[in-house]
């Protein structure tokens, strides 16, 4: 990998958190993760899923660089993982995205909160 390969921000997961609160309202957050630059990205906000899809993601092109590309959140939506997760999972989510990175709590967390349908 060369230099400007290095520092060129490829986000390998997308996800989709939508957080359960005690009325029936949700709260959207997305997130990106690039395992091997150690980037990570979230853009959060959102009360209806359909604003979120809407939505037009800004990704730098280079990790410290100020240009930037944008792409429709439906596009990413469809390879995104979606989580269902209520408020105690939620902050769980938060921490984990915001503290040094550790793929085994990752996939601790991924495998403990992602619902695989039965065949």
């Amino acid at each position: 990998m060369n230099h400007r390969q290095r520092n060129k921000i490829v986000p390998n997961i997308w996800i989709i958190a939508a957080k359960r609160s005690d009325t029936a309202h949700h709260y959207f957050a997305l997130y990106a993760i690039d395992w091997r630059r150690g980037a990570r990205l979230s853009w959060e906000g959102w009360k209806r899923y359909e604003d979120l899809l809407q939505f037009h993601v800004p990704i730098k092109r280079k990790v410290a660089g100020r240009a930037s590309s944008s792409q429709p959140a439906a596009k990413i939506a469809k390879k995104a993982l979606f989580l269902h997760l209520n408020e105690t999972q939620y902050e769980e989510l938060e921490q984990l995205f915001y503290q040094p990175f550790s793929k085994k709590r990752w996939k601790v967390f991924m495998k403990e909160h992602t619902y695989k349908e039965e065949a």
